[in-house]
């Protein structure tokens, strides 16, 4: 299945595990970096070694990630030490901007641990190319608000037209899925998540960063192609097994290699 929706959930909020992997979340992000104030970390990570060892049920382990502390940090080593016998598919990594970096943690955690690397500040932008095909490294995520941040910027809007540029061409350059799009603050505008989902898989991303239950759905349906995209990828195909060799129109447009390409990758999606 394509992972669209990452939900974040506090990591010192055990109480709330259990609704974000109720919810229809593709991927439950468990937060030690942000969503943790720097005096409640270790007693966070002492409660989440617990719910993954006695509460995590094994059926729904493949869909937990955790948030460690970005590299560096005080609490970095003890987070990925941690997660190291958790026996999770995944870990998302803050900060990420250096493959050297990427390449340390991966060497610390299980071998088929897969990294999503959260690129949040104007150096990972500038080594994303590296980044990308750092080991272990199975898809990009942009910090939009950090990196605004860290860049000076002040709008989250055309002014990152280059940067959500970025990351898809070096996502795709690097063999990876499409990237994941930073977070919507907006928790109860309904129109304002639909917004920019639209926008955001117009520039290519795969994906989004949730920071609410009420986003999900949005999350989910924006990112997978429309029942009229099915349908027309479906036909582009059975005129191409009627035309294996020759040219042929669709709707009243010619059909070439680019799009015939377009119409697998529609047809290919699972949900």
């Amino acid at each position: 299945m394509t992972l669209r929706s990452y939900l974040f959930v506090p990591g010192d909020r055990p109480e709330r595990f259990a609704k974000a992997l109720a919810s229809a979340a593709h991927q439950v992000v468990i937060d030690l970096e942000d969503a943790v104030a720097p005096d409640a970390k270790v007693h966070a990570r002492e409660q989440l070694a617990r719910w993954l060892r006695s509460d995590l049920p094994a059926a729904q382990r493949p869909r937990v990630m955790v948030r460690v502390n970005a590299y560096g940090t005080p609490w970095h080593a003890d987070d990925v030490a941690m997660l190291r016998d958790a026996a999770l598919c995944s870990v998302m990594v803050p900060k990420s901007e250096s493959a050297e970096q990427l390449a340390d943690i991966a060497s610390r955690v299980a071998a088929d641990v897969a990294l999503v690397a959260l690129v949040e500040t104007v150096a990972g932008l500038v080594q994303m190319r590296a980044i990308a095909k750092a080991r272990a490294v199975a898809r990009l995520a942009f910090g939009s608000f950090d990196y605004c941040v860290d860049a000076g910027v002040e709008g989250m809007g055309r002014e990152l037209d280059a940067v959500r540029s970025a990351f898809v061409v070096e996502s795709r350059y690097a063999g990876l899925p499409a990237p994941l799009d930073g977070v919507t603050l907006a928790i109860d505008d309904a129109a304002r998540i639909v917004e920019d989902v639209a926008f955001g898989r117009g520039f290519g991303f795969g994906g989004k960063l949730c920071i609410h239950p009420k986003q999900v759905d949005a999350v989910n349906r924006g990112f997978a192609p429309s029942d009229e995209e099915r349908a027309w990828a479906q036909r582009v195909l059975e005129r191409l097994a009627q035309n294996p060799q020759g040219a042929f129109a669709v709707d009243g447009k010619l059909v070439d290699k680019p799009i015939i390409e377009r119409a697998r990758r529609i047809a290919a999606e699972v949900g």
